[in-house]
């Protein structure tokens, strides 16, 4: 009885740890976009006068920021020919 208890604790160890790398390995494939969020659909920190996720209050906002896969930001179009950043844009801020 003792060794079964012990091999679906030792399971759960294992699965608990295989889906943390997982999730590392995902987090790891994704970088930050500037200036791509639609009004209130940003990940986090959308510059001053906002609190997180959700916060922009302009399309395309230049300082809120939405996570993208890795590699793919600075290809993405936005109307107006502009294209998304890593860093923080000083363009299309709230009044």
């Amino acid at each position: 009885m003792s060794k079964s208890i012990t091999a679906v604790a030792l399971a759960g160890a294992v699965a608990a740890a295989l889906t943390g790398h997982a999730t590392t390995a995902e987090a790891q494939a994704q970088e930050k976009c500037f200036g791509v969020s639609l009004a209130g659909e940003n990940d986090c920190a959308a510059g001053p006068g906002t609190t997180c996720a959700g916060s922009s209050t302009v399309d395309y906002q230049g300082n809120a920021w939405t996570l993208v896969p890795a590699g793919t930001c600075e290809t993405m179009e936005v109307p107006g020919d502009r294209m998304g950043s890593l860093e923080a844009l000083d363009r299309d801020l709230p009044a």
